[in-house]
Order: C-alpha cells, then structure tokens, then sequence
C-alpha cells in the first residue's frame, strides 16, 4: 500500500490546537501519512504564558533525515521556526532533499498573542524560504508586516499585496482574508491570474490552530497530485469546517476540531 507522505516542521503546541499537532491531526483527517520536525516546544496558552523553547539545529536535523531517508518526502509545509539560525538551515534542509511541494506559512503572531518568530529573522525568512516555496500563505496582519503596507481592508488591497509578494520568489501567493471587513474571502495569486475563495463568517474566537490547519491541508491537497486550486479548495472547506464546529473548553480562544471533517463529509459546510 501506498500513501502521500507530508512532513510539517513547526512548533509543538503543548495545549494540542495549534503547531505539529493541529498539523497531524489535518494530516489524518485528510489522508495523508504525516511526520513531523519540531523546532520548539511551545508551552502557551489563553490563561498563561510559560514560554518557547527551542530545539538544536542538531535535533531538527536529525528528525528530518529520520523522516526523509525512512519515509520519503511528497510535500512539506513549514509553520513555526522562530529564529534566523532555524529558518536557515530548514532552507538548507529543503534544498537537499528537493522536495517538490514546500508550502511556508509565514507564522509571526500566535492567537494568544506570542511572539513566534523573531523580529531579525523576518529578513532571513523572506530571503532564503520563499524562493523555495510553492506557495506562502500570509494572513492579513502578516501580510502587512512583510508588505510594509499600513493596512489591507479589501480584495483589491489583497491583491496588491500579493502582487508585491510575489515578487519575492513564491510560486504562488495565497492572502488569508478571515478577518476582511467583506467576509472571509482568501485570494490566491500565481504572478498572472487571481482566485478568490469565499465562505461565510463564522463569528466565534475559537480559532486556535485554523491557520496552521489551513497550510497543513494545502500540502495534503498538493501531496495527493491535486492543482493549486483544487488544493485550495479543500483546505478552505475543511477550515472553515473546524471552525464551525470549533471546541472552546469554556476558557480562553477555543481550538478548531479537525475531526468535524467526518461530520461534513468533504463539503463545503
């Protein structure tokens, strides 16, 4: 038997919404064979703050030759990475086992409010992950930190923005537009044709985990042999899923439930 193989190197989310574990909780859900590299172990959460601690170049190396030389490798999505020294040598990393689906969620800001990913190792993100990218998937606040941009309040915004973006070597651009003032639109830009992909807003916080889950899905899509596009389409109705049936625990945001996939059966909810 065979299977798409996808592999996440991010953050370990001790509370279990968020980072490697929302990632592999999309990966079985969507059918994929997930493996993991964790970069930091991440101890947040709504009520309190214990810290990011990070993984040695030497650990994360080791658990990605262990995933790449056992299992093989069809799409690989980078979520957390937190310091220049990390970014650079999972840049590294990529370019040896020329991977060929690299889906970069730019992950700067955590919904508890974290800090997760350096402020001088926003340049070396940009300048050494992107080029290798498939596709970066920006949310609107990240979006803006990478653009410049003072704000991006419509579609016409998103598309500027990832115009620029595409400038700086993605295959693909895709702007998350959840919180957009006209709805939860998403644009996806491949340096010629837009795709806007809409769904309805779900007015809750329980959120946690939604963008982490989004990427993860997308490397799902592109590891099965789907299109940009079709890839796309699945993770925003498997998203958007999650959210609607999204958990909360009575105390702080809430986290996404990926198994509310079964429960939509693959459409759009």
């Amino acid at each position: 038997m065979s299977i798409p193989r996808v592999l996440t190197i991010a953050g370990s989310a001790a509370q279990g919404s968020a980072g490697i574990q929302a990632d592999l909780k999309t990966f079985e859900e969507l059918d994929v064979y997930g493996m993991s590299v964790i970069t930091a172990i991440v101890a947040n959460n709504s009520t309190t703050e214990k810290g990011i601690f990070t993984n040695s170049l030497e650990a994360i190396e080791a658990q990605f030759y262990a995933s790449f030389e056992h299992v093989g490798i069809d799409a690989l999505k980078t979520g957390m990475l937190f310091t220049k020294d990390i970014i650079e040598r999972t840049a590294e990393l990529i370019k040896q086992a020329d991977v060929p689906h690299v889906v970069v969620d730019p992950v700067m800001i955590g919904k508890m409010g974290s800090q997760l990913l350096k402020d001088d190792a926003i340049d070396t993100l940009v300048d050494t992950l992107f080029p290798l990218s498939t596709v970066i998937t920006p949310n609107l606040h990240e979006a803006i930190r990478l653009t410049g941009k003072t704000k991006i309040e419509t579609v016409e915004d998103m598309k500027e923005a990832a115009r620029e973006l595409y400038k700086l070597g993605p295959a693909y651009i895709l702007i998350k537009g959840g919180t957009l003032h006209e709805g939860a639109v998403d644009v996806l830009y491949d340096g010629k044709d837009y795709k806007e992909f809409r769904t309805e807003r779900i007015d809750t916080i329980h959120t946690s985990g939604a963008g982490c889950s989004y990427s993860a899905a997308i490397a799902s899509g592109l590891a099965k042999g789907k299109s940009m596009t079709d890839a796309v389409y699945e993770a925003k109705d498997f998203v958007t899923c999650g959210i609607k049936h999204a958990l909360s625990f009575n105390r702080g945001i809430g986290s996404t439930y990926h198994g509310a996939w079964r429960t939509c059966g693959g459409r759009n909810p």
